[in-house]
């Protein structure tokens, strides 16, 4: 009753009430939210107030980020480097998944995270063909690939990391050949995030790139591009997922995805391969924010990611 009556005196100073509305472009809600709920009272009780979204200008402001909200996202990404450095030591043939995500565990506390951003994904061998495999519960065998889908929160803000490492400590010869294609379209991909650019026509380019690593894997040959479906290119037999989302306050957070990129937005670059008859799957991913001139800031240029830095740590 409190709230009503102090509502009721708030909206006789006004005239326009701004509503909270989920408008995520990932959302699919079948049931009626509190919101819900709530914008329906709200128009009952006030049938003469005009109503208007909250959301475009929360895209807004959580699209752009101020030095402040810039600096507690370097350091969620500080933490989630400590923690995948002491993965990095800790994995061999015979671990468990569940046992690597609790060195994580250990090293983001210690580092006052409050934890993962989100559900970690510890997928190792073919379990990284399940994009948002979260089981953690499979034995880590000699030869295959782990790979690492983790974030730290810290101070409520977001990061979100993938490296694919090797639990024997050396990658094989294919492995590592598909490791460099995936990274290299992450360092093509990520020089293209800069102000101006449009959402679509990125992962349209993006798919270029990896159109032609695959060629030179020989996973794809000239007449799958050429009688590909436009809908459905080829590449997205191995590379099925979007390239970047918003990150922030959520790991996948509200963002401008119809006007052009500006600068002191943070975007996630994260392509992959997923390979089911060869037993593996690697994603690589980075954290960058916009910048005015030049190519965007990596909040994780100090992570590991080359695939001999990686094999040189884990032998150390």
């Amino acid at each position: 009753k409190d709230f009503e009556k102090v509502f009721f005196e708030v909206m006789t100073q006004c005239e326009t009430v701004y509503f909270n509305t989920n408008e995520h472009y990932r959302a699919n809600v079948e049931t009626e939210t509190r919101e819900a709920r709530f914008i329906k009272w709200c128009k009952e009780q006030y049938p003469a107030h005009r109503v208007a979204k909250s959301n475009p200008i929360l895209q807004r402001l959580r699209s752009i980020k101020d030095p402040i909200e810039l600096d507690l996202m370097q350091q969620a990404c500080d933490i989630t480097e400590k923690a995948f450095r002491r993965a990095l030591k800790f994995v061999k043939p015979g671990v468990w998944e569940y046992e690597i995500e609790a060195e994580y565990w250990h090293e983001m506390i210690r580092n006052r995270s409050r934890g993962f951003a989100y559900t970690p994904i510890i997928a190792s061998g073919k379990n990284a063909n399940v994009l948002h495999y979260i089981e953690n519960n499979q034995q880590c065998k000699e030869g295959e690939l782990i790979l690492l889908d983790t974030g730290a929160e810290y101070a409520n803000y977001s990061s979100d990391l993938s490296r694919t490492i090797p639990v024997s400590g050396k990658y094989t010869k294919r492995q590592k050949e598909v490791y460099n294609a995936v990274n290299r379209v992450k360092n093509e991909a990520t020089k293209m995030l800069v102000p101006g650019t449009i959402w679509a026509d990125y992962h349209v380019e993006v798919g270029k790139l990896m159109t032609s690593e695959l060629l030179g894997l020989g996973l794809l040959d000239k007449a799958d591009v050429q009688n590909e479906n436009p809908d459905w290119p080829a590449y997205k037999k191995y590379f099925m997922h979007g390239t970047s989302h918003h990150i922030g306050l959520d790991t996948h957070d509200y963002g401008l995805l119809h006007e052009p990129m500006e600068a002191n937005m943070v975007f996630t670059v994260e392509p992959g391969i997923y390979l089911p008859d060869e037993g593996f799957g690697i994603r690589l991913e980075d954290d960058v924010v916009i910048q005015e001139k030049g190519e965007p800031f990596n909040l994780m240029r100090n992570i590991p990611i080359e695939a001999d830095e990686i094999e040189d740590i884990m032998n150390s």
